[in-house]
């Protein structure tokens, strides 16, 4: 029987796992670009977006627990969260950007163009042509490094409302307390993320984007580098 504060810090942790991971496009957007632009699965995307949720849930709770077996005073992690904030805005910048270059390059290596042919009889035609395809591409070398990448920013990602107004709280009733608190904010941050990039993809697949195609990644690294300059700079 939880006690009338964990009851109440219980509703607080469901409510802020839900509307944090709303609000915060940087939870959900990389995953349904990257998806889209890689053609990745629903099942591969849902698993790498929990696998990325549990990195960002979970190293802010290893930093939590650290801080108070210590007995640091939340304020001291909060500077850390903070750090760790401005890295993740950084590296989303900067993967973006990265990203977004290639993206270029090859939606204009793999252009549309005409050939002409000419035939023996003296009469000519022309067909626009494409030198490979996206698909046949998806597969290259950094295609096993892109959920890495992903992961390693979501580890560096704070959870901000977790340490101050969930786990220190709770920390005051039990470390079972505690322990039930945070993973009930994990289990629904994690949830609504999948929902939301499996239920985006969704309705991605129905809009036709045939005669944009090949800016795909392009877009997917454009919008991540966006997604970095809203957390830096809008505090989104």
């Amino acid at each position: 029987m939880l006690s009338p504060e964990l009851a109440a810090l219980t509703v607080t942790a469901a409510s802020l796992g839900f509307f944090h991971t709303l609000l915060g496009p940087d939870h959900y957007l990389p995953f349904v670009v990257m998806a889209r632009a890689r053609r990745w699965s629903q099942a591969r995307t849902a698993w790498i977006t929990l696998f990325c949720g549990l990195g960002h849930i979970g190293s802010s709770v290893v930093l939590g627990l650290a801080g108070i077996t210590l007995g640091m005073a939340v304020t001291s992690l909060e500077g850390i969260e903070a750090l760790r904030g401005d890295l993740a805005a950084w590296a989303l910048i900067a993967c973006g950007l990265v990203y977004f270059a290639w993206g270029l390059k090859k939606a204009y290596r793999y252009r549309p163009h005409e050939h002409s042919h000419f035939h023996e009889n003296g009469t000519a035609h022309t067909h626009r042509h494409i030198h490979g395809t996206d698909h046949a591409h998806v597969h290259g070398d950094n295609s096993r490094i892109t959920p890495w990448v992903l992961f390693i920013i979501f580890v560096l990602g704070p959870c901000e409302p977790l340490l101050p107004v969930l786990m220190y709280p709770a920390a005051k009733e039990s470390l079972a307390g505690m322990l039930w608190v945070t993973g009930v904010f994990g289990t629904v941050t994690i949830l609504t993320m999948m929902g939301i990039v499996l239920f985006s993809l969704r309705g991605i697949s129905l809009i036709p984007l045939k005669g944009i195609e090949r800016y795909t990644h392009a877009l997917a690294g454009g919008t991540i580098c966006l997604c970095g300059i809203a957390i830096q700079y809008l505090g989104v």
